[in-house]
C-alpha cells in the first residue's frame, strides 16, 4: 500500500507539473543559448541580427538555401521591422540552437483538418509548439520556413529598431517617441545617427516591449526584391557544399552495396593503395543514421579516388533485399489497396448508406512509382576530425541532426562539433537525410587530422538515394442523380516516409507513429463531401523511403483530382463547375480556381494543333502547406501520340506574399519539378538494385520541352504567409492527365504518363 500511495502521489505530482508547464507561455525565440559570435565591433541585438560599426546589418537565417530564395524572404521579415537600408543587409546561416527549431513544420504535421478551429486543435498546437521549442530540431522542409519565422523575425527586428531609437534618444536627451527610424538611421528634425554610430551604446537600451508595424506601413514586404544570393550565383562566388575547400583537403569516393541490404565480405586494400594519388582505404561499417556499409578510397583528387575503386574488387554478402522486385511489390500493394483493410485515418458520415442510395458510382485505380530527388548537386560532405574538435562542411536541411550523426560516429559530444552550413545545389527532401554525413564522418575518422570531402557519383546519387514510396490507391465515389458526390472512399498502400525517416535517425516515436503524410491531400482538402473514408495500409519493404518535394501531396493530388475529373465526365459536367459545386463555404479555394480558369481562357477555343494533332485543357485544385493552388494545363498530342505540354496557368493564394518574385520563381520551379516526375520519373528495382543510373534513363524536363508558365498571385493574401516551395508540385500531374482526357487521348491513371499507341487509342 505504501508503494502504491507513493506511485500515485508521484504520478499526481508529475501530472500537476505537466499541467503547469502546459499553461505557461512558450519560451522566447529571441535570445540564443550561447549568443551569436561577433567580429569587427559588431553587436548582436538578439539571436537574429548583428550590426557593425559601418552600419552593415547581418541577419541570421536558420534555414537552408537550396534555390528557393529563403535567405532573401526571411531577411525581408526582419529588415522590414528594423527599418534598415536593404542595400546594407547581409545574411549568415544560424548556429545550432533551440530558438531556431522549426515549430511550424511540426505543428502542420498534427492530424487536424485546416477547417478545424476547435479547442482540441488549439490545445494540441499550443502544447506542440512548447515541446518543439525545447526538444525539436532545426529543419528546412514542409514549405514552412517563412511561416515558422514570421513571428520571431519580426519581433527581432522590432526589438532592434526600438533599441536604436532609444539609444539615439538618450544621446540627444529627448523622448524616444519623438524620434523616427528610417533606412538604418534614427532621425530627429535635422539630426541623424546611423545604426553604425550607435553600436557602442545600443545594448544598454534593448527593450523588453515593442510594437510590430501594421501591414499598411510595410515598404519591403510584398514588393519584389532581388535575391541576396543572386549576384554570387551569377558570378560564381557562391559557396556550395562541393566548393568547401579546407587547406590540404583530400577527397573520397566510395563503393556502395550493389543490392539492398548487402554487406562487405572482403576487398583488396593493397591493390587500391597502389593506385596513383591514393592516401588511404577506409572500410565503412555503416548502420548509423541510415548510413550503408561500403569501402572508401581517399586520394589527392576525387578523380584519383574514383579511379581506384575498381581495384578494390569488393566482395559482397547479399542481404534480405537482394531479390527485391518493384514489379512484384507493386502487385502486393495493388492487392492491399483493393482489399481496403488498412488503417482508417478518417471516417466521416455514413459511406455505406451513401452508396446504398446513390444513383451512380465511379471507381478509379491509381498508381505512382518510386521516384528520386535527382538534385543537380549530388550529395557530399567534408569532415575533419582533429584533436581540437570536429569540423563539418555540408549543405543540409537538418543541421542539428547532422551534428548528432557526426557525434555518434566519431564518439564526441555534439557541442565540440563546428558545423559550417553551405548552400545546397537542390535538395527536395533528400538532404533531410544525413546518411552521407555519417558516412563522411566515418571516412574522416579513419584519416584523423585530414579534411576529407566525400562525393557520391551521379549514378550513386540516383541508385542509392532515399526514394518517394511507390503507392497504389483505389478510389470509389457515390453520386446522386445530379452527379453530386455523396461519398468517397479511398484505400491505398505504401511504405511510410515518416517511419522510414524515424528509423534512420533512431527516433522510436517517429519510427512507429501513424504516418499522416501517407494520406495527406485526401483528408484535408476544401471539398465538402458528406461522407468520407480514407484508409491506408502501411507496408515494410527494403527500399529506403523519405520525404520528396510536397511529400504525400505529390501523389494524393493525382489520385483525387484525377478521380474528380472522372466523376465530372460520368455526369458530363464541366470539370471547373463540378469542383466549384463541391467547394461550398471555401471562398479562397473558389477564388484561385476561378482565377486560374479565367486567366487560362477556360471554355474558349484552344489554339489549333499541328496537322492531325489534338489539343485539350485540364484543371486541378489542391490545398497543401497552407496554400491554395489551381493549375490549368494545355496539352497537344501528335498523330503519333507524342505529348507536348504547351501552357501552364497557375493561380496561388499563399497568404501574405513576402517577395512576389520569389513566389513566382518557386511556382515555376514546382511546375517543372512535378512535370518531370509526371512525364518521366520512375525508379524500378530488379534483383535488389535500382535500374536507373543517370539522366539518360531518369530524364528531367529540358528547356526545349518546358511549357509557357504563367503565375497569378492573390495579393496581399489572406492571413500570415503560407508555404510556397512545394505547393505547385501536386497539381501539375493531374492537370496534365485531365487535359489528355479532354484531348481524347484516354484516361491516365498511372505515372509516369505513357500514352498508348495510336492503334490502341482508337
Amino acid at each position: 500500500m505504501k508503494r502504491r500511495t507513493f506511485l500515485l502521489a508521484g504520478l499526481g505530482a508529475t501530472g500537476a507539473l505537466l499541467l503547469g508547464w502546459g499553461l505557461l507561455p512558450p519560451r522566447q525565440r529571441l535570445r540564443s543559448r550561447r549568443g551569436l559570435p561577433t567580429t569587427g565591433g559588431q553587436v548582436a541585438l538578439n539571436g537574429w541580427v548583428k550590426v557593425a560599426p559601418d552600419g552593415t546589418v547581418t541577419i541570421i537565417v536558420p534555414k537552408a538555401e537550396m534555390g528557393q530564395g529563403v535567405l532573401t524572404a526571411v531577411a525581408m521579415l526582419l529588415a522590414e521591422e528594423l527599418e534598415v537600408d536593404w542595400q546594407t543587409v547581409k545574411v549568415e546561416h544560424a548556429p545550432v540552437d533551440a530558438i531556431y527549431n522549426n515549430i511550424a513544420a511540426m505543428i502542420d504535421g498534427l492530424p487536424f483538418h485546416p477547417d478545424d478551429t476547435g479547442r482540441v486543435k488549439r490545445t494540441a498546437r499550443w502544447m506542440a509548439a512548447k515541446w518543439i521549442r525545447e526538444f525539436g530540431f532545426m529543419n528546412t522542409g514542409g514549405s514552412s520556413s517563412v511561416t515558422d519565422l514570421w513571428e520571431p523575425m519580426r519581433d527581432a527586428g522590432a526589438m532592434a529598431r526600438e533599441a536604436f531609437r532609444a539609444a539615439a534618444a538618450a544621446q540627444w536627451e529627448v523622448p524616444a517617441a519623438s524620434c523616427r527610424v528610417e533606412r538604418g538611421a534614427v532621425l530627429l528634425n535635422e539630426r541623424r545617427l546611423g545604426f553604425g554610430e550607435l553600436v557602442g551604446t545600443v545594448l544598454e537600451h534593448v527593450p523588453s516591449e515593442w510594437t510590430r508595424k501594421d501591414l499598411s506601413q510595410y515598404t519591403l514586404i510584398g514588393r519584389p526584391q532581388v535575391r541576396l544570393d543572386a549576384a554570387s550565383k551569377a558570378n560564381g562566388t557562391a559557396v556550395f557544399g562541393l566548393d568547401a575547400a579546407p587547406p590540404d583537403a583530400k577527397y573520397a569516393a566510395v563503393v556502395l552495396p550493389p543490392t539492398l541490404g548487402a554487406t562487405v565480405a572482403g576487398y583488396d586494400e593493397a591493390a587500391a593503395k597502389g593506385r596513383p594519388g591514393v592516401r588511404a582505404v577506409v572500410p565503412l561499417a555503416g548502420g548509423v543514421f541510415g548510413h550503408v556499409p561500403g569501402v572508401a578510397v581517399v586520394a589527392d583528387t576525387w578523380w584519383h579516388a574514383s579511379q581506384a575503386l575498381e581495384a578494390l574488387a569488393v566482395r559482397w554478402t547479399p542481404g534480405e533485399g537482394a531479390g527485391f522486385s518493384s514489379t512484384a511489390a507493386a502487385a502486393d500493394l495493388e492487392a492491399r489497396a483493393t482489399r481496403g483493410d488498412g488503417r482508417a485515418f478518417k471516417s466521416t458520415g455514413d459511406v455505406i448508406a451513401a452508396f446504398k442510395r446513390a444513383s451512380f458510382s465511379v471507381e478509379g485505380f491509381y498508381a505512382v512509382p518510386y521516384v528520386t530527388h535527382a538534385a543537380m548537386e549530388p550529395v557530399n560532405c567534408t569532415v575533419r576530425v582533429a584533436p581540437d574538435g570536429v569540423d563539418v562542411w555540408v549543405g543540409t536541411q537538418v543541421p542539428g541532426i547532422a551534428v548528432k550523426a557526426v557525434a555518434a560516429v566519431v564518439g564526441v559530444e555534439p557541442e565540440t562539433i563546428r558545423l559550417h552550413q553551405q548552400l545546397l545545389g537542390g535538395a527536395f527532401g533528400r538532404r533531410l537525410i544525413v546518411d552521407f554525413v555519417a558516412m563522411a564522418a566515418e571516412i574522416a575518422k579513419g584519416v584523423p587530422g585530414t579534411a576529407v570531402q566525400l562525393l557520391w557519383s551521379r549514378e550513386q546519387d540516383l541508385q542509392h538515394g532515399i526514394f518517394r514510396p511507390m503507392v497504389r490507391a483505389k478510389l470509389v465515389g457515390a453520386l446522386d442523380g445530379d452527379g453530386k458526390l455523396l461519398a468517397l472512399q479511398s484505400a491505398s498502400a505504401s511504405q511510410s516516409m515518416v517511419q522510414g525517416w524515424g528509423t534512420r535517425i533512431g527516433d522510436p516515436i517517429m519510427a512507429n507513429i501513424p504516418d499522416k503524410t501517407t494520406i495527406e491531400g485526401l483528408v484535408d482538402q476544401p471539398y465538402e463531401i458528406p461522407s468520407l473514408r480514407v484508409i491506408h495500409d502501411t507496408v515494410e519493404l527494403p527500399v529506403p523511403v523519405g520525404s520528396w518535394r510536397s511529400v504525400g501531396h505529390s501523389y494524393t493530388a493525382f489520385f483525387l483530382e484525377s478521380f474528380l475529373d472522372e466523376c465530372a465526365a460520368v455526369r458530363q459536367v464541366d470539370p471547373v463547375q463540378y469542383r466549384l459545386g463541391l467547394l461550398g463555404d471555401h471562398p479562397r479555394a473558389k477564388a484561385v480556381l476561378t482565377l486560374a480558369a479565367e486567366k487560362a481562357g477556360w471554355g474558349t477555343p484552344l489554339a489549333p494543333p499541328a496537322a492531325g494533332g489534338r489539343v485539350g485543357r485540364g484543371v486541378a485544385l489542391h490545398w497543401s502547406f497552407n496554400a491554395y493552388v489551381a493549375h490549368v494545363v494545355e496539352v497537344e498530342v501528335s498523330p503519333e501520340n507524342a505529348l507536348r505540354v504547351r501552357r501552364v496557368v497557375v493561380a496561388i493564394d499563399c497568404g501574405l506574399v513576402v517577395n512576389p518574385d520569389g513566389v513566382r520563381q518557386q511556382v515555376e520551379s514546382g511546375v517543372l519539378f512535378g512535370l518531370s516526375a509526371a512525364l518521366h520519373g520512375e525508379i524500378t528495382f530488379e534483383q535488389g538494385a535500382a535500374r536507373q543510373r543517370n539522366f539518360n534513363d531518369y530524364p528531367v524536363v529540358r528547356l526545349a520541352a518546358a511549357p509557357v508558365i504563367e503565375t497569378h498571385l492573390i495579393m496581399p493574401g489572406d492571413g500570415p504567409p503560407g508555404g510556397v516551395g512545394e505547393v505547385a508540385v501536386p497539381g501539375i500531374a493531374p492537370a496534365v492527365a485531365n487535359a489528355l482526357f479532354a484531348a481524347g487521348a484516354g484516361r491516365v491513371r498511372s505515372l509516369p504518363i505513357r500514352l498508348a499507341a495510336p492503334e490502341a487509342t482508337s
